[in-house]
């Protein structure tokens, strides 16, 4: 099943699952039911991003006042993964 993220859907962790910071990994990790999920600086930096109030497209404007030039289609792609995977859910907005 392919996910498609539009640009004005509103992320979210999905239920039963959360972010924090693992001192032991010296990385973030998204905490799910008998499951860690160790992320890179890219994933982290779009997850702590997703609080279930800003767009997509916000996302990708945050990201990029942060670190410049980001592919929007990166991020969906990535996102579209967690979603799949149950780790993110996704609302519109009206």
């Amino acid at each position: 099943m392919s996910v498609t993220v539009s640009a004005d859907a509103v992320p979210r962790l999905g239920r039963g699952v959360r972010m924090r910071y693992d001192k032991a990994r010296d990385r973030y990790v998204l905490l799910l039911p008998e499951t860690v999920v160790v992320l890179n600086a890219t994933g982290a930096a779009i997850l702590e991003l997703c609080d279930g109030a800003r767009t997509v497209d916000g996302i990708v404007a945050a990201l990029r006042e942060r670190y410049g030039e980001v592919p929007p289609e990166q991020v969906h792609a990535y996102l579209a993964k967690l979603v799949e995977r149950r780790h993110v859910e996704m609302t519109h907005e009206h």
